[in-house]
């Protein structure tokens, strides 16, 4: 359970219907194979101990005290488990039958949570044998003792106490106002259900959005335990469909017509720090709902849920492309929208044959298209200097004619180094004044070229140069819109590939593939021997490795403990501990230092989930101190260099 993962299991064990022993004994092997893999929650089906598909054989007294000792049985087997287990049973209370998913950690029977929505319609007929759950939760005396009866009771765990956890049953989900939306507005942050769902055409899609959403819409995690194979098919045929969902996203799903146990981890934190963020989540300040603690040990969760190593890029090909389609016009769109409102006769994009001015231009094309507007009057404009290799010009000159804009040239290097002259500055010196003096000499001709033509400025830097304050201030870092602001670099590259692959002129075609196969350089340096002198993620880092430490810290604000640690479960077959950890602390390190230049970002339209923009989705302080991220990573540090 450090860094909040909470290892999960559903779980659907081989059953005969009315035979309780049998059950008995399936479901604790179940729980132990669940407590060997490390999970600290398993949820099994709805009914199970005796089987959903019973029928009448609910109303046979042998059939329900069979049941109720089953239970103290597997109550008793948690004794020695670190584990809290929920289990389906029939219960008799005051001469009435329910529906329940009992709770049961240390061997005991913590709670029982009963089913609210009993379906009577289709194949259903619950309401022949059960009685709907009371509205609100008491306790009754049951063997003895006092356990909590009845819906929505939320179990919470004494060593974490943001880990609470609440069960609805089978129908309850599928409510129009299920059980869960109440438990969550008190802090429930993980919803189990116990259910008996049977398959029929189509069913299974239907299902899992269900349970997708529902996590969505609770901003929780939802453990969705099915009947499967051994209920009765007199009429019905059930799947074993388990699902394990995190806030819409699916991480585990059985395969239908398999009983089987899938298992994945819960990020409470990541959880708790959505609903942080989300101002239409409240929780309640009445509080009315049973807690009644259980306990599990904090150790570490060992990993088996996926974290993409490019969060920013869909993985799947086709959502991959419709994703492109759909920024391309969102970016189109806000720069067509500032071009009509400020009556620019032009668009002026600076362009060095490199991916993120290629971005901006094409984007720049698709405005003028949807403006209706000829791209002559698109002003590409390359400003060769020290560090311009013959690669990256002759593809931004073809590239500029192959999308229909106008060409100009415009060398800078004399009126840099009459600069050099005025300031003093010796131009064998090759430091950051040597490199920045070029920056802001293209981005002069630029305004002065958006003057003279009556344009804007179009901005080609991305949302992890802006991260990592890797533009020159006043430089490439100004514009009059940037389009590319909120764009990560490792989907810049996705989008140009998707133009390329889209593009039906073979020549803009060929170009684009070119500028891909391109290494990512300022161009600043003198190049060696007619090459790229000056690569980028040689000084400051693999951009896939800074937009996965983006991701994780602005989306979810993850420690850096948290996020190294992740680096290193997705990372471990492409860089070292070392070599995350080194980055991590640049990361981390620029990230704080370089805000002053975010603070001042011209506008841009916002594409995803995380921005940057001072306007928008952050706001930090330009003196904020780092130290405190930068002692985590020196924790990290020493424990490495003592296991090495």
């Amino acid at each position: 359970m450090k860094h909040g993962f909470v290892k999960v299991a559903a779980a659907t064990p081989d059953i005969r219907v009315a035979d309780v022993e049998y059950n008995t004994e399936r479901i604790c092997e179940g729980i132990s194979q669940a407590a060997s893999e490390g999970a600290k929650i398993v949820v099994f089906p709805e009914l199970c101990v005796t089987g959903y598909t019973c029928g009448d054989l609910f109303t046979q007294e042998v059939l329900l005290r069979s049941a109720k000792s089953a239970l103290h049985r597997i109550a008793a087997f948690t004794a020695d488990k670190d584990i809290l287990v929920f289990v389906g049973v029939p219960l008799s209370v005051d001469g009435e039958l329910y529906n329940v998913a009992a709770a049961l950690n240390q061997g005991e029977v913590l709670g029982l949570t009963t089913k609210t929505f009993l379906p009577n319609y289709g194949e259903f007929y619950e309401m022949r044998q059960f009685t709907p759950g009371p509205k609100n939760a008491r306790e009754i005396l049951f063997e003895g003792k006092h356990i909590p009866f009845g819906p929505q009771i939320l179990f919470q765990a004494a060593e974490m106490e943001e880990l609470i956890v609440s069960a609805e049953i089978c129908e309850d989900v599928w409510s129009p106002v299920p059980p869960s939306i109440r438990a969550a507005m008190e802090g429930a942050v993980l919803i189990v259900n116990c259910s008996a769902s049977d398959e029929t055409i189509g069913k299974d899609n239907y299902r899992r959005e269900l349970i997708r959403g529902q996590s969505a819409r609770l901003i929780a995690g939802y453990v969705y335990a099915n009947a499967g194979e051994g209920e009765s098919t007199t009429d019905l045929v059930f799947g074993g469909h388990n699902l394990i969902t995190e806030n819409g996203a699916v991480l585990q799903e059985a395969k239908r017509f398999q009983n089987d146990i899938i298992y994945s981890e819960i990020d409470i934190h990541r959880l708790f720090g959505e609903r942080r963020k989300n101002t239409t989540f409240k929780i309640s300040d009445e509080r009315q709902l049973m807690r009644v603690p259980f306990s599990i040990k904090i150790e570490e969760t060992v990993l088996t849920r996926h974290f993409p190593k490019q969060p920013f890029v869909p993985p799947n090909e086709q959502e991959r492309e419709r994703r492109c389609e759909e920024i391309f016009t969102i970016q189109a769109m806000g720069l067509k929208k500032r071009l009509a409102h400020t009556h620019a006769k032009s668009a002026v994009v600076g362009i060095s044959g490199g991916l993120d001015s290629t971005l901006a231009l094409l984007v720049t094309a698709r405005a003028f298209d949807m403006l209706g507007r000829d791209k002559k009057d698109i002003f590409a404009v390359t400003m060769p200097c020290f560090g311009t290799t013959d690669r990256t010009y002759q593809n931004a000159c073809r590239m500029a004619r192959q999308v229909g804009a106008q060409l100009r040239e415009v060398p800078i290097a004399d009126a840099v180094s009459i600069h050099f002259r005025d300031i003093g500055h010796n131009p064998e010196d090759h430091s950051v004044t040597y490199e920045n003096a070029q920056a802001r000499e293209r981005t002069q001709v630029l305004m002065d070229i958006a003057n003279e033509s009556s344009g804007l400025v179009i901005g080609t830097g991305d949302m992890s140069e802006l991260a990592l304050g890797w533009a020159t201030y006043n430089g490439d870092h100004m514009s009059m819109y940037g389009v590319n602001g909120s764009v990560p670099k490792t989907l810049v590259r996705h989008l140009v590939k998707y133009a390329a692959d889209v593009a039906e002129d073979e020549e803009l075609k060929t170009v684009l593939y070119d500028v891909l196969d391109t290494p990512v350089s300022p161009e600043l340096l003198p190049p060696k021997e007619g090459n790229i002198a000056q690569k980028t993620e040689d000084l400051v880092g693999p951009y896939e490795l800074h937009d996965f430490y983006l991701y994780y810290m602005i989306r979810f604000g993850y420690e850096p403990g948290k996020i190294y640690r992740l680096a290193l479960y997705t990372f471990e077959d492409s860089y070292d501990s070392a070599t995350i950890l080194k980055w991590l602390k640049t990361f981390c390190r620029r990230f704080f230092s370089q805000q002053f230049k975010r603070s001042c970002l011209p506008d841009g339209p916002k594409v995803g989930t995380v921005a940057l923009s001072p306007r928008g989705d952050w706001r930090m302080p330009s003196d904020a101190c780092v130290d405190s991220w930068m002692k985590d990573l020196e924790n990290i540090g020493d424990l490495f260099d003592e296991i090495n």
